[in-house]
């Protein structure tokens, strides 16, 4: 899933608690494919659809920081999918409040599934 937008009160400021703010969460998950480029089956593969219900579930909690909610929709990823044998995800607040014309700011996370997450 690529830059899928949520709105969201994640943030330090006490605003952003009350207003909320724009965010955009990619996603790469690594998964064998090889059953499911046989069978044609969505049960043989993760199913997006479930992958976004489980990010927009994380994004619906309110946290201070990007690292806290990136950490949860991770570990929710790693319970939720357990074939899962990677993680790729960049969770980027768009027009942060702290005084700069920028796009965003964004932490990225890179996991290999060795069953820790």
């Amino acid at each position: 899933m690529q830059d899928v937008r949520f709105h969201a009160f994640h943030g330090v400021m006490p605003q952003e608690g009350r207003v909320g703010a724009d965010f955009l969460v990619s996603v790469r998950v690594g998964i064998a494919l090889e059953k499911a480029m046989q069978s044609d089956d969505v049960e043989d593969t993760l199913n997006y659809a479930e992958l976004y219900q489980l990010v927009q579930r994380e994004m619906a909690v309110p946290s201070r920081l990007l690292e806290h909610v990136a950490g949860r929709i991770v570990k929710a990823i790693g319970k939720d999918f357990p074939d899962v044998t990677s993680i790729d995800l960049k969770l980027t607040k768009l027009n942060p409040p702290m005084g700069a014309d920028c796009a965003g700011a964004s932490v990225e996370i890179h996991l290999i599934n060795d069953k820790t997450i």
